[in-house]
């Protein structure tokens, strides 16, 4: 991986604090969604944050394109800081950070046509001039995305949920983008349409030389397409290392508990499960110590009472664990094997028909593949 050693993006001690209802007899309750989250993104990586749900990925994915204010802590662009940006400035700044929502059923107005939902970041950013070129650019985009351009006339009620959000990545394309944000881009998605929407976003980023942030649950998607991976637990990072590090030998026990939940595709393969113990804490009454000992096998008196700061254990990885060196000596690593040579050439027929299709003139009537039953 070659990466430009200076950062794209970066959050220092980034915080984001929820306030519930107050009534006249009690204080409001408080909920630390985000807490104290320092983290680098370099230019042309991808990075994937996982965790489970409620623990503060799309919160702090947010926070980092200023589509929330943080409660404290600060992020620089580029080595500046966005919160000196003015309103005008930060608009403009628009253009560079854009974002993949997670449900493209909800975030595509059905009042308005393709051509007028990917154009609409052409007009609002003076991109494109003049109605004929805009929608020039617009079937170029949706050409990009594998959608036939006759489409650009239609709404959103006529596409799957693949094409949608197909859509919504044209959208994303349109002001030319430095970093795009995908927020869970394919956890609405069919298995099969997961696949085609991972590698569409691959070839756009080798395209496009784009810098990449994913927030996802499936973790063989982010075995396939990320370079660094993110661990997030209760609003803070517990484990932060390259993806084959991560996946490979996980340090943190909440980390090999997430891999050990992802099914093993060789059968007769057993493995030994660290299973976690009951359920996420209420973050608005957060426990002391480590956040994680409430349902750790390992935790002790020191867990329960000091928190464990994110320490570098090497170079590029960092832990936030009391007795992570301990550990290692006793346990297995939980393994997920790297994609298969069967999954290598799939991807490969997919990217030979992708681009056969391209090629040719293609119709709604006559696309089988692309029009909705």
């Amino acid at each position: 991986m070659n990466l430009t050693r200076r950062p794209i993006l970066e959050a220092t001690g980034l915080s984001k604090v929820f306030k519930g209802p107050s009534s006249l007899f009690s204080k409001p309750k408080t909920v630390q969604a985000v807490d104290r989250v320092s983290l680098r993104v370099w230019h042309g990586e991808t990075l994937a944050i996982v965790g489970e749900s409620g623990s503060g990925k799309s919160t702090f994915g947010r926070l980092l394109l200023q589509l929330l204010s943080a409660s404290d802590g600060d992020v620089f662009y580029e080595g500046e800081n966005l919160k000196l940006f003015s309103a005008p400035r930060m608009k403009n700044l628009r253009r560079d950070l854009q974002i993949i929502f997670q449900d493209p059923f909800a975030s595509l107005n059905p009042r308005m046509t393709v051509e007028e939902i990917v154009g609409e970041p052409l007009w609002l950013h003076n991109i494109v001039c003049g109605k004929a070129d805009r929608q020039a650019k617009v079937r170029e985009l949706l050409t990009t995305v594998g959608l036939p351009a006759a489409f650009s006339n239609r709404y959103p009620h006529e596409f799957s949920g693949g094409q949608r959000q197909r859509i919504g990545i044209a959208r994303a394309l349109a002001s030319s983008p430095k970093l795009l944000l995908g927020d869970e881009p394919v956890s609405a998605l069919d298995v099969s349409v997961q696949a085609q929407v991972v590698n569409l976003l691959e070839n756009l980023k080798q395209q496009f030389g784009l810098t990449m942030i994913v927030v996802a649950h499936g973790l063989a998607v982010i075995r396939h397409m990320s370079d660094r991976v993110a661990v997030m637990y209760l609003g803070q990072i517990v484990e932060l290392a390259y993806t084959d590090d991560i996946f490979d030998h996980p340090l943190h026990p909440y980390t090999q508990a997430l891999i050990a939940s992802a099914p093993l595709l060789t059968p007769g393969v057993k493995r030994p499960v660290p299973l976690l113990q009951g359920d996420m804490p209420n973050p608005a009454n957060m426990p002391s110590g480590c956040r994680f000992h409430t349902r750790c096998a390992y935790a002790t008196d020191e867990c329960r009472q000091v928190e464990p700061p994110l320490q570098t254990v090497s170079d590029n990885r960092m832990v936030a664990c009391h007795r992570w060196s301990e550990l290692q000596q006793d346990r297995t690593s939980v393994l997920i094997p790297p994609p298969s040579a069967a999954f290598t050439l799939r991807r490969a027929l997919f990217e030979q028909a992708s681009r056969s299709r391209l090629s040719l003139s293609v119709t709604p009537s006559t696309s089988p593949l692309e029009t909705r039953p």
